[in-house]
């Protein structure tokens, strides 16, 4: 039988190396026998016969051109005749009336299948898709790229769309061709270097991946980069998942959060390893699921009176160790603990449950695994190609292209992806610091200056105004948090004042020189006193978190416990000081697991917590302790209300570096009572100690480090002390209090005098 199409190109087609199948595959307005019909070509691997069976239901032959399954039909008059606006048959132009038949075919056995024809569904791309697209702002592109649950004229199946401008063709792989991605060969939009295709009949939980012809001539499977699902590692193919099925209930929570202020309210975080947290049997390592992880983590933060969660990454990664900071699947909660819904309960029943949920989310780099974004169509696509510019010299891993378009609608459209499809409170971003230099951790020599000869990444810089401008106009009431070590400015300042525009920067000066401090023997404290009082100094610059986190109790630094100086009581009294003068200082506090109830070993991301020491008074008093100092921040106002302002914190004495005492008043807005906190530093009892105060009355003590319910010698003040009417420390009146050993001490104002 004669046909239109060259032999050369059905051979190309067949062998899986055509670039564009759709120029030959689908509907096609031809010629015949001077006439205009329809030509409508498939490649059916499987079939020993084929028909079309049009919109009225009159059913065509289809010729058998090529013995391995190219099929051709010509229908006169025409059936549903294409419609193209442009020259170069970019596939957009369809209009829906070109699915309207579909094609019926019998196998070796003689058992028929109908289906319609992939090549003829219209795109899932509008006009207005492809100009965001092409602008670099489509942030709602995870509804667009990746595979896409449809129905077309009747036929459920899933629309595949990937972005790989450099690849010859692109092929979708999977369950439902047998893996043979020959006969599903995708379309491209020649402007977006996109690739799409409609696979009728593939559905929820099928695998896949993206089989790509490089311009090397090489082929390569990648994962879907906006795949929705993942395999359990070390498997490593997507998984077709539909994210409409879960049932929010966190309407309340949801509308009370985008009215807050999340300057203004309490905020305890509670960081977690999911993989470590709390282990069980019946999954693999021990892996809880999300379900059963939100029912304990809930009923857990709850008693512990921590507001959130910051669960280190929960995007699919493939090697456990790294403990997801190297992503693959950017849009893919780790199969580990279950579904994309299973994760969608965790974050849902938390709400219901009043703690909210932030992740760590990261976009400093990414891995080199095959299977991922590294040189994903055969070229340096995500990253830079430029080594000094696309590898992280200490991670091994590599570095996104800000300055490329498509890369950061890619990363914003993923941010906001978390908190749109799983209603995420927040985004913890880390190791901000090594996207902001170009010379982060690079010797002379080794980085390219940008335009004006500096060092500042000025195409990251964009990226992460655009990012919090993104999150915060789209999501009110959900915060950004910049993990950024470095003395850059402005990084918790508004974008239209120059900043970055997160909600809140990680403190590590803070956590770097309290810990240094906490670990000099007392005897010795009194030489460093102003590595206490030297984050006063700069803590309204920013909005700070307080953070111990992961990374002060990792890699031989031991856990915080261990780095207490002093013998055994001591130990637990240096930390249960170390968590009251936290948790009083300016600023929202964040501590890792198991530093609540005084861990002794280092983390370790297979073993996790020792739970087994909570059998012992002195981690359950430490345990009781945090729980005791979250409630008191978000009952007493003067500790939350005003952590990033000066009117909301007083020196009343920094300067007995003799007797390593600090003392000092927090404020709140409005009518909140003062709070007065008296901190000890030494193990020696400080008897009839004068405190000026700034207002005459009867200061109520609320919370004392050294109970003996946490496990202190209970030296205190209870209930409180009267103001003795004699000023001191350049203040109308003063109280006369004992502090205790290594130990806090805080008072509120119950009445004026």
């Amino acid at each position: 039988m004669q046909t239109q199409v060259p032999l050369s190109v059905v051979n190309s087609l067949v062998s899986g190396h055509m670039e564009n199948p759709s120029s030959v595959l689908g509907p096609h307005t031809i010629d015949y026998c001077g006439q205009t019909a329809t030509a409508i070509r498939s490649y059916l691997p499987e079939a020993q016969s084929a028909w079309v069976i049009d919109s009225a239901g009159q059913r065509r032959t289809m010729r058998r051109l090529h013995p391995a399954g190219f099929f051709e039909a010509i229908c006169d008059p025409v059936v549903d005749e294409p419609i193209r606006a442009e020259e170069d048959g970019d596939p957009t132009t369809r209009s829906s009336a070109h699915s309207r038949y579909r094609i019926q075919m019998a196998d070796k056995t003689g058992e028929l299948r109908e289906v319609n024809d992939p090549y003829a569904a219209p795109s899932i791309l509008t006009d207005f898709d492809r100009y965001l697209l092409g602008e670099g702002r489509h942030y709602q592109l995870y509804e667009r790229l990746g595979a896409q649950v449809r129905t077309i004229d009747g036929q459920a199946g899933v629309n595949f769309a990937v972005w790989a401008p450099n690849a010859r063709t692109v092929q979708i792989v999977g369950d439902f061709n047998g893996w043979d991605g020959r006969q599903h060969t995708a379309r491209i939009h020649p402007h977006l270097g996109i690739w799409e295709l409609f696979i009728p009949g593939a559905k929820v939980g099928d695998r896949y991946k993206f089989r790509l012809l490089t311009e090397h001539g090489e082929w390569v499977d990648k994962s879907d980069p906006v795949g929705f699902a993942a395999e359990l590692p070390p498997l490593t193919a997507s998984i077709v998942a539909d994210l409409t099925v879960h049932s929010w209930q966190d309407e309340e929570w949801m509308e009370q959060r985008a009215a807050q202020d999340p300057l203004h309210t309490p905020m305890n975080v509670f960081e977690v390893h999911l993989g470590s947290w709390m282990k069980g049997p019946g999954r693999p390592h021990g892996w809880l699921d999300y379900r059963d992880l939100a029912k304990r983590l809930a009923e857990y933060c709850h008693r512990m009176n921590f507001t959130h969660v910051e669960l280190m990454p929960v995007s699919e990664h493939p090697f456990s160790g790294s403990w997801g900071y190297q992503a693959v699947g950017y849009f893919a909660p780790t199969s580990r603990h279950g579904s994309p819904e299973d994760f969608m309960y965790f974050v849902d029943y938390m709400h219901r449950n009043g703690i909210g949920v932030i992740v760590d989310w990261v976009p400093a780099h990414f891995p080199k695994d095959g299977h991922g974004l590294a040189r994903f169509d055969g070229t340096a696509l995500y990253e830079h190609a430029d080594p000094r510019q696309g590898e992280h010299p200490d991670w091994g891993t590599m570095i996104f292209n800000y300055g490329r378009n498509e890369v950061r609608n890619f990363l914003i459209g993923n941010a906001l992806f978390w908190l749109d499809k799983y209603h995420i409170d927040g985004l913890r971003v880390d190791a901000v610091a090594s996207m902001l230099y170009l010379d982060y951790s690079r010797e002379s020599g080794d980085w390219v200056p940008n335009q004006y000869g500096g060092r500042e990444n000025l195409e990251a810089i964009d990226f992460l105004r655009d990012f919090n401008i993104a999150v915060h106009e789209q999501f009110p009431g959900a915060i950004t948090a910049a993990e950024e070590s470095t003395a850059w400015p402005g990084v918790s300042r508004p974008t239209y004042d120059g900043g970055l525009g997160f909600t809140y920067k990680w403190n590590m000066g803070w956590m770097n020189d309290t810990l240094s401090y906490m670990r000099h023997e007392p005897i010795h404290r009194k030489y460093h006193q102003n590595e206490l009082t030297f984050s006063l100094i700069y803590a309204f610059t920013e909005n700070f978190v307080l953070p111990l986190s992961h990374d002060e109790v990792v890699h031989g630094k031991g856990s915080l416990i261990s780095q207490m100086p002093g013998d055994m009581w001591q130990k637990f009294a240096n930390l249960r000081l170390l968590y009251s003068y936290m948790w009083t200082h300016p600023g929202k506090n964040l501590l890792f697991m198991g530093g609540e109830f005084g861990q002794w070993n280092e983390w370790d991301s297979e073993a996790g917590p020792d739970w087994i020491l909570l059998d012992f008074d002195t981690h359950r008093g430490v345990q009781q302790l945090v729980s005791d100092l979250n409630k008191l921040v978000i009952k007493n106002p003067s500790l939350h209300e005003l952590d990033f302002s000066g009117d909301g914190f007083e020196w009343v004495d920094c300067q007995n570096a003799e007797d390593s005492v600090l003392i000092y008043l927090r404020k709140g807005l409005d009518d909140a009572p003062p709070i007065l906190v008296c901190c000890n530093f030494t193990p020696v009892i400080r008897k009839d100690y004068r405190i000026g105060v700034p207002q005459s009355g009867y200061w109520k003590e609320i919370f004392n480090s050294d109970s003996e319910a946490y496990g202190g010698s209970n030296m205190g003040n209870y209930p409180g002390r009267e103001s003795t009417g004699v000023g001191h420390h350049m203040r109308p009146d003063s109280i006369q209090v004992d502090l205790p050993p290594l130990a806090v001490t805080i008072f509120r104002l119950e009445n004026d005098a």
